[in-house]
C-alpha cells in the first residue's frame, strides 16, 4: 500500500491563490525597503555550524536544525562524547553545517567576509526563508520567511528612528488597522541588573522578564529563582511589573528607578531621542509604546529592542529587531555597530487572512480562457492570445476541443475571470463573445476592444 504523502510538521504547501497573497506582502515590504535606501542581498540557506552556534543563547541553539554529515565525515563523530552522555557535543560532531536560524547572524558573517567590497554604512535588505526546530502551533512554523533590513557601520540613532517609521509605513500600507510597536533598550535592562546587584546575571534576568506576557508575574519570579537570583534582587525587580501609564510616564518612572545606574540612564536618553524624533515626524503616537519588560531573549542586542504586535489577534509578535553593536566582532571584525529589524511575513499573512485584509485585487486568476471549438477556431484563438499576452493580459486556449461542460468546469475551478467564445460566425465577423464569470455579463468585442475593457 502506498504511503500517504504529507509535509513535515511546521511546514506548508502554498496553493496559487496563497502564493499571490504572499507575493503581495513581499512586494509591499520590498517597496518600502527600497524607498528607505536599502539594497538587496542573499545568503545560503545553510551555514557552517560554527557560524550559528553560540549566537542566540542556550534556548536559541537548541532550535537550530543541524545537517547530518555524510560519507567519510561520519568518522569524525565524537564517540567519547556519546559514551560520556554529552549529547550536545556528540550532536555537534555529527553536523558541520546547519540551516540558518535567522538572517542577522549570516548577515554579520557576510559583512565580515565582504568588508572590502562594501561601502559603510552598509544598508541591506533580505527576504529569504529561515528554519527553527520549534514546536509547531498557530502562527509558529519550523520553516518561514523573514524580511530583514539592517545597517552596519554607524551608531547613529537616526537609523532607529527610520526603523520605527518603516514599521509604521509597511504595516499601514498592508492596511493592518491596529498594531503596537513596542520599544526598549538593552542598556535599560543592564541598568536594572546593576540596580539589583546582579549585573553578571543580565541574560538570566532578561530572558525571564521577557516571558511576562506568557507566564505572568509568578512564573517570572519562579524562573528567576531557578536561575539563582537572590531574594534581595527579586525585591528590587518587583516594582518593574507595576510600571504603567503613558510612554512618557513610564520613562519618568524608570528614570527614578535607574537614578544610580549610568548605563541605565543612557538607555533612557537614547529611547527618548528615538521617540521624540518619531513624534516630530508625525508618526501616530498610539502605535509606539515603551515596554520595560521587552527583552526578546537574544544575547546579541546591545541597544534598542523592537517588537511589533497586531492587536486583537492572538498570533504573537509579527516584527522585531534591535541594535547589536558587537555582533561582527565574533567573526573577527570588532567595533562595527549594527541595527536591524525583521518582518515576519508568515505571521503577517495570518493576520491579514484572519482580519480579511487582503485586497480583492490580489489574485492570480487567469484573465481570459478561450473555449476550444476545433482546429480552425484554436488557430484563430492562439493569435488572439498572443496579442493579449503582449498587452500584459494573462490568457490561454483550452488545450483540446472537449465538451463545453468540461471546459466550463475547468474555468470555474481555475477561477477564470472571463471566458471567450470564438466560433465560425465570430471569426467571419472579427468579434468574440466574452462572458465575465463574476458578473455574468456578456459582450461582443474584437481583440483590441477586449484589451481596452480589461485594462
Amino acid at each position: 500500500m502506498a504511503q500517504k504523502p504529507s509535509t513535515p510538521k511546521g511546514t506548508r504547501d502554498f496553493l496559487p491563490a496563497e502564493v499571490a497573497k504572499r507575493t503581495y506582502i513581499f512586494d509591499t515590504i520590498r517597496r518600502s525597503f527600497e524607498t528607505y535606501g536599502f539594497s538587496p542581498i542573499e545568503t545560503p540557506s545553510f551555514e557552517l555550524s560554527t557560524t550559528l552556534l553560540g549566537k542566540y543563547g542556550e534556548e536559541g541553539d537548541r532550535l537550530i536544525f543541524k545537517i547530518l554529515n555524510s560519507g567519510d565525515k561520519m568518522f569524525k563523530a565524537d564517540v567519547d562524547a556519546l559514551k560520556d552522555g554529552n549529547l550536545a557535543r556528540f550532536s555537534n560532531s555529527l553536523a558541520e553545517k546547519a540551516l540558518r536560524y535567522d538572517l542577522t547572524v549570516p548577515f554579520a558573517r557576510f559583512v565580515v567576509q565582504h568588508q572590502n567590497e562594501l561601502a559603510f554604512p552598509f544598508k541591506r535588505y533580505q527576504i529569504q526563508p529561515v528554519w527553527r526546530a520549534d514546536r509547531p502551533q498557530k502562527g509558529r512554523y519550523q520553516e518561514f520567511y523573514q524580511c530583514d533590513v539592517d545597517v552596519v557601520g554607524s551608531d547613529s540613532l537616526l537609523y532607529e528612528v527610520d526603523f520605527v517609521l518603516l514599521f509604521d509605513e509597511v504595516l499601514s500600507n498592508l492596511n493592518i488597522p491596529d498594531f503596537t510597536i513596542k520599544i526598549n533598550n538593552r542598556k535599560i535592562l543592564s541598568g536594572i541588573a546593576e540596580v539589583c546587584g546582579e549585573a553578571d546575571k543580565i541574560i538570566a534576568i532578561t530572558v525571564a522578564i521577557d516571558k511576562l506576557d506568557k507566564i505572568g508575574v509568578q512564573g517570572v519570579i519562579k524562573e528567576l529563582k531557578s536561575k539563582d537570583i537572590s531574594d534581595s534582587a527579586l525585591e528590587k525587580i518587583m516594582p518593574l511589573f507595576g510600571v504603567a501609564g503613558s510612554t512618557k510616564q513610564r520613562l519618568d518612572q524608570m528614570k527614578t528607578y535607574l537614578k544610580s545606574s549610568e548605563i541605565g540612564l543612557k538607555g533612557i536618553k537614547e529611547l527618548e531621542f528615538v521617540l521624540d524624533q518619531a513624534n516630530e515626524l508625525g508618526m501616530n503616537p498610539d502605535h509606539l509604546e515603551f515596554d520595560v519588560t521587552l527583552a526578546r531573549g537574544l544575547n546579541y542586542y546591545t541597544g534598542a529592542i523592537f517588537e511589533v504586535k497586531a492587536n486583537n489577534v492572538n498570533i504573537g509578535s509579527i516584527c522585531g529587531g534591535g541594535r547589536y553593536d558587537d555582533l561582527t566582532g565574533v567573526f573577527g571584525m570588532p567595533g562595527v555597530s549594527g541595527v536591524g529589524i525583521s518582518f515576519g511575513a508568515d505571521r503577517i499573512y495570518d493576520v491579514l487572512e484572519e482580519l480579511d485584509l487582503f485586497p480583492k485585487t490580489v489574485d492570480n486568476r487567469l484573465d481570459v480562457l478561450f473555449v476550444n471549438f476545433g482546429e480552425m477556431e484554436q488557430s484563430y484563438c492562439l493569435k488572439a492570445v498572443k496579442v493579449l499576452r503582449a498587452a500584459g493580459i494573462s490568457s490561454e486556449v483550452y488545450p483540446t476541443a472537449a465538451k463545453m461542460q468540461k471546459q466550463m468546469k475547468y474555468a470555474h475551478a481555475r477561477g477564470v475571470k472571463n471566458v471567450a467564445l470564438v466560433g465560425e460566425d465570430e471569426i467571419e465577423e472579427g468579434f468574440m463573445k466574452v462572458k465575465n464569470m463574476d458578473s455574468g455579463e456578456q459582450v461582443s468585442v474584437n481583440v483590441q476592444g477586449l484589451i481596452h475593457i480589461l485594462k
